[in-house]
């Protein structure tokens, strides 16, 4: 069912997804898909160049500060994987925060890749903690790298990267951050934060369309890694020396992916760039919790924890049926995400995409309409 756009000139449109990504992108960036690009053309060339160029800007970094971005075809976690098989030397040590399923897909890739790791447990509801992270890296002096998740796409949770970076700096470990699902629709700031290395995806606060990562990282770093790639075709190293070499993929790249991401980066930039998107994305986010709160549904998390990205929702009864909801919501053009919480049952609501208050309002109507129905035998 094709639901209408009300802030927009943009005709009938798909269901609205209310996801952590892929999600509810623009008419444009849809239609920039639209043309075919060949992989070693020098256009595309220029546009690939054009598009890293841009997310160094976007992200308050340059070459000239020491900084270098590579584009990854995949999703994000081939991009963090990625860090992970070719940037961890032979002997290197991880310490990997965790406080959701993606800092366990962390502790999975090191395990895969058979680096030597540790990781750091807190509570699917209580962020990482640089107090307990100090202690591991003084009792464990041969650790290299300390990895965490920024927004924990499990609950929502924001993790203190701030915080993190400082300790990692303090004991002179390289910090490399998962930010899949914070880049783009939050500041951050790199040299606060004392990263060396962040990932994100293009199908995230960036808006566009799945099909490739993105590695920000230190340029010092990435060359001390020569020799170290676990993998062929996920090889940082490798990866950036092919563009340098000819602006080219080594391997065939997403074309119309990245096609819709230069579109989707100049919507970005027209908007106001992170700041303004950032706000956007507030405003969703307390639309959402405002509205359901008059339906009687509580948020996991407390509120000073989390992130305005997604949020995840306790079941409103013991005998809700979740799999009767979503169905129900899809059908009046909604879509919305399954809990991943082991301690709680949840459903997650995300407030990113090219989405709008106004398009929450509508959820909000549409759950409390689905609530009515379910809870009179309909």
């Amino acid at each position: 069912m094709l639901v209408p756009n009300t802030k927009t000139l943009e005709p009938a449109r798909d269901k609205l997804l209310f996801t952590p990504g892929p999600l509810t992108t623009s008419l444009r960036v849809k239609q920039a898909m639209l043309h075919d690009a060949g992989s070693w053309h020098f256009e595309f060339n220029a546009v690939v160049a054009g598009v890293r160029e841009r997310l160094l800007g976007l992200a308050g970094i340059s070459r000239a500060s020491g900084w270098e971005v590579v584009l990854m075809q995949g999703s994000g976690t081939f991009g963090v994987e990625a860090i992970f098989q070719s940037c961890v030397p032979p002997q290197g040590k991880v310490v990997a925060l965790s406080n959701g399923a993606y800092g366990e897909r962390i502790g999975q890739m090191l395990k895969h890749a058979r680096i030597e790791h540790v990781l750091l447990r807190t509570p699917e509801d209580t962020p990482g903690d640089s107090a307990a992270l100090d202690q591991c890296l003084a009792a464990n002096p041969d650790v290299t790298h300390v990895a965490a998740v920024h927004c924990e796409t499990t609950t929502g949770i924001l993790n203190p990267i701030e915080a993190l970076g400082r300790v990692a700096r303090k004991h002179g470990k390289v910090f490399i951050v998962d930010a899949m699902s914070s880049f783009g629709g939050m500041p951050i700031d790199f040299e606060g934060c004392g990263i060396d290395f962040l990932v994100s995806s293009a199908n995230k606060c960036a808006e566009g369309v799945p099909g490739f990562s993105f590695v920000f990282a230190r340029r010092e770093l990435l060359l001390a890694s020569e020799g170290w790639a676990r993998s062929l075709s996920l090889d940082l190293l490798g990866q950036l020396q092919g563009f340098e070499k000819n602006g080219q993929f080594r391997y065939t790249p997403p074309t119309h992916t990245i096609l819709a991401f230069d579109q989707a980066l100049r919507e970005l930039e027209a908007e106001g760039g992170i700041a303004a998107r950032s706000e956007r994305y507030r405003k969703n986010h307390a639309t959402l919790v405002t509205g359901l709160a008059r339906l009687g549904i509580r948020p996991f998390l407390d509120p000073k924890v989390q992130s305005h990205i997604i949020t995840a929702f306790h079941y409103p009864d013991e005998s809700f049926d979740f799999g009767r909801f979503y169905r129900q919501l899809s059908e009046r053009g909604f879509i919305i995400y399954p809990g991943k919480l082991t301690q709680a049952n949840t459903f997650r609501i995300g407030n990113i995409g090219r989405l709008f208050p106004a398009d929450l309002e509508q959820l909000v109507g549409a759950i409390g309409a689905v609530l009515a129905e379910m809870r009179a035998g309909k």
